[in-house]
């Protein structure tokens, strides 16, 4: 029989090269939360985990490739339209497409990141 993990929060991390920049992006533009900061590490809140920046990455002036970066945060929201509008009147561009799977928004961080928006299913 196998034990299973008693995992009692999930977090992501991103290494950011340009560290301040990063930061103001995810809290203002994205307004994430700010739990805790360090001088090369932050921790936000991430809709009932964290998503925690450090210092130390590699930035791009567009949108990295899967081989550079073969992850995508994702964040189902509701009401999608709503939150699209937010980040937007942000200053943020958000490149919306339709697939016969859901909807998304597709943003990309300053350092080349790609974040998406989900129109969460009802």
């Amino acid at each position: 029989m196998v034990n299973v993990m008693n995992i009692k929060e999930s977090g992501l991390i991103v290494f950011m090269e340009r560290f301040e920049e990063g930061l103001a992006f995810y809290t203002s533009k994205l307004g994430l939360p700010l739990r805790q900061r360090k001088a090369d590490l932050a921790i936000l809140d991430f809709g009932g985990s964290y998503l925690m920046l450090e210092d130390r990455g590699v930035a791009s002036d567009r949108e990295k490739t899967k081989a550079q970066n073969p992850v995508i945060i994702r964040l189902d929201v509701d009401p999608f339209e709503q939150a699209v509008e937010e980040i937007r009147d942000r200053g943020v561009d958000v490149t919306v497409r339709v697939f016969d799977w859901g909807t998304i928004g597709v943003i990309v961080d300053p350092e080349g990141n790609r974040i998406e928006l989900k129109k969460a299913l009802a």
